[in-house]
């Protein structure tokens, strides 16, 4: 494997990790503003919002092959 081609997929493996940890973070975030009954809140929506972005993404990299992992 060439230099470049190691840094890129290290940088791909550091975006992945973001992206699930993002989606982790967002989920959580949703569940403990809907144990308080907050759901109707901008910030449960905006929750929501990128809870729904970060799964697309992650979908997109397992539909690619780039992933296995289930989220």
């Amino acid at each position: 494997m060439k230099q470049g081609e190691k840094e890129r997929l290290e940088a791909f493996e550091k975006m992945l990790a973001a992206v699930q940890h993002n989606y982790t973070a967002a989920d959580d975030k949703m569940q403990q503003l809907k144990q308080s009954g907050k759901e109707k809140t901008v910030t449960f929506r905006e929750a929501l919002g990128n809870k729904l972005m970060y799964g697309n993404m992650l979908s997109m990299y397992r539909l690619d092959g780039l992933t296995d992992r289930e989220r």
